[in-house]
């Protein structure tokens, strides 16, 4: 068990058996290279892992991608000056790192929306509350499809990028800046870029938008997360139920909405480099 990351976990190579087992089921159905924190967490208590992913997978290969989609195209972005071409070329980075760059970027930006409504609907239909009437989108975006770089454990990392990642953690957050978004930590391969988004992120941080803007998040996973739930049908949960509703909703609460916004805020801070 992985001792090094933000919580306990299983990582991919430590996984065997029916954990292994599922890990590339999480991997083919989400159409993504990587097994997120939340998983590898749940992986360490006994029956959780098994039980939320066969719940969660009903709502991933069923509703859940509208309702994903319709998070993204709600989330209220502040306005964000663009990376330019010749600056992420004078910043040392060659075409093929940004290539790299937006497929992480792509990456998380389909899979945090996804996670958001999804493990929303789970705790909702548990911990249900009176929100807001949502409708889905009407249609829904194929996963990125893309194979991620092998995320840089934070010990391999230097001491200042590590500092970094760790600050970069922070912005957005109110109460629990101790889970390190995974993001930050696969863009330790490129810290110039890293420097870049922190500039780019300081004003709106310390102006109150980062935070503003991961609780406006957080709305939406509720009210996403309680439309959704009406579709799913639980098995009989393990002894474990609470503390993996417990996860979920600390996940979801904290970097799981933090980052759905602030990586889409990057994201668009990228747009105008995709045909160059």
């Amino acid at each position: 068990m992985q001792r090094k990351e933000s919580v306990p976990s299983i990582l991919e190579s430590e996984a065997t058996g029916k954990v292994a087992e599922i890990y590339a089921d999480i991997r083919e159905v989400l159409g993504t290279s990587i097994v997120n924190l939340i998983w590898r967490h749940l992986a360490t208590m006994p029956g959780a892992l098994e039980w939320t992913w066969s719940t969660a997978r009903q709502l991933y290969v069923g509703p859940a991608p509208e309702y994903a989609e319709a998070v993204r195209r709600l989330i209220d972005l502040p306005a964000v000056p663009p990376f330019s071409s010749d600056t992420l070329a004078a910043s040392g980075l060659s075409d093929d790192d940004v290539v790299r760059i937006r497929d992480i970027l792509d990456s998380y930006q389909h899979t945090n929306a996804f996670a958001l409504v999804v493990l929303s609907a789970l705790v909702m239909h548990y911990e249900p509350t009176r929100q807001d009437t949502v409708n889905p989108s009407d249609e829904a975006p194929r996963p990125p499809g893309v194979k991620l770089p092998e995320l840089p454990p934070m010990q391999s990392l230097k001491p200042e990028v590590v500092r970094l990642i760790e600050e970069l953690n922070g912005f957005g957050e109110d109460t629990d800046k101790s889970l390190i978004a995974s993001m930050y930590r696969h863009f330790g391969y490129w810290p110039t870029y890293l420097s870049l988004v922190r500039t780019m992120l300081v004003p709106l941080e310390t102006g109150g938008q980062l935070l503003a803007l991961t609780h406006s998040t957080r709305m939406l996973a509720r009210s996403h997360g309680h439309a959704l739930a009406q579709h799913l049908r639980p098995s009989t949960p393990p002894d474990t139920l609470q503390q993996a509703l417990a996860a979920c909703r600390r996940f979801v609460d904290h970097p799981i909405s933090r980052m759905t916004g602030i990586c889409s805020l990057i994201r668009l801070a990228m747009d105008g480099t995709r045909h160059t």
